[in-house]
């Protein structure tokens, strides 16, 4: 099986394509023009097309999986405002995305072929709605809100139609004073909910409770978040400017990561799964201004973009502690907006 790793380049309007090797050595593989500042990335379900949000253009772009690896755009859909991020939900039927500037979430239907067709819904939020997700059940989403609004918006997905409609009876949770949740992950079962605060430079965990009388879209019965530990994502002492970016968790869901911009380095937490308690392990420094990263499908490798140098940066993962290891480093461009994985 062969790994891939798509890098988002706004600054050179490029799609690069590498290939992860055994070692963690990376070796490009194609480069794709996509005009209009490429950002956010994400794979249907069936890894058959990649999703790419162009946001100096206002654009969603389809692009077709090659058996190479490479890929060919399918179309492009206009729209009036750009999404910073952008998710199919599991059915692969929609196209989901939240709206820095518009404040907003859309769902866009997914065309036979795989383009993105006409929009179906949209819900307003509130200014810097940054990231969008739904749960394993595809029947809720999260939208979380930095500072002003510093909330995470809570919706009702219906996979029949693609609406969105706000959560009974909440429909946002309001954070702790200047946390402002940024991105966010569930954890392997669905019982909590990790957001990175973009704000406060901390990680703050949620029990995410789903009635278990949700069973159909007829049911309107609601979610509810309830957070119960925030950890800062800095050593004790910094005092310089900083802002965390992306979170995710490592496939075992044993250790979950953040990236810190302006400390420049991945915070490292590990996860008592049962209880869902986080402990911070360590950090690793990074290039300058992380703000996008990811971990292999299999566990092996995280990769780092720095925003300040365009250079991607491979770390090995230890398997039992989740700690970093720094391996090798590549120019790839300027301004990385997007790290994903495919495996073929």
């Amino acid at each position: 099986m062969t790994t891939l790793v798509y890098i988002t380049l706004s600054g050179d309007d490029l799609i690069r394509t590498f290939e992860l090797c055994d070692d963690g050595r990376l070796r490009n593989s194609s480069n794709v023009a996509a005009a209009g500042g490429p950002s956010a990335l994400a794979s249907a379900p069936d890894g058959r097309t990649l999703y790419c949000s162009l946001r100096a253009s206002n654009e969603l772009a389809a692009f077709r999986f090659e058996p190479d690896g490479g890929l060919r755009l399918l179309g492009k859909r206009r729209l009036d405002a750009d999404a910073c991020y952008v998710a199919p939900d599991k059915s692969g039927r929609f196209l989901l995305s939240a709206y820095y500037g518009a404040g907003k979430a859309t769902v866009h239907g997914i065309e036979p072929d795989g383009s993105v067709g006409p929009e179906k819904c949209s819900q307003t939020t509130a200014s810097r709605a940054h990231c969008i997700e739904t749960d394993d059940s595809n029947r809720i989403a999260l939208v979380p809100h930095p500072l002003e609004a510093n909330s995470i918006f809570l919706f009702r997905f219906n996979e029949q139609d693609g609406r969105l409609t706000p959560n009974p009876p909440a429909k946002r949770v309001v954070a702790a004073d200047g946390l402002g949740p940024r991105h966010f992950v569930f954890s392997l079962d669905q019982r909590f909910v990790y957001t990175s605060d973009e704000d406060a430079s901390s990680v703050t965990a949620y029990h995410f409770e789903t009635p278990s009388e949700i069973q159909d879209q007829s049911d309107q019965s609601g979610c509810a978040l309830r957070p119960f530990q925030t950890l800062s994502s800095l050593p004790e002492g910094f005092t310089g400017d900083n802002t965390c970016a992306q979170i995710h968790l490592h496939p075992t869901g044993r250790t979950l990561y953040v990236s810190n911009r302006g400390h420049e380095s991945i915070a490292i937490y590990a996860v008592d799964t049962q209880s869902g308690l986080l402990e911070l392990s360590g950090w690793q420094s990074t290039e300058a201004v992380p703000r996008v990263f990811n971990i292999d499908p299999e566990g092996r490798f995280l990769l780092a973009a720095g925003q300040g140098t365009g250079v991607l940066s491979t770390y090995s993962i230890d398997s039992r502690s989740g700690m970093l290891s720094p391996l090798n480093s590549i120019e790839v461009g300027n301004r990385p907006m997007w790290v994903l994985f495919r495996q073929q």
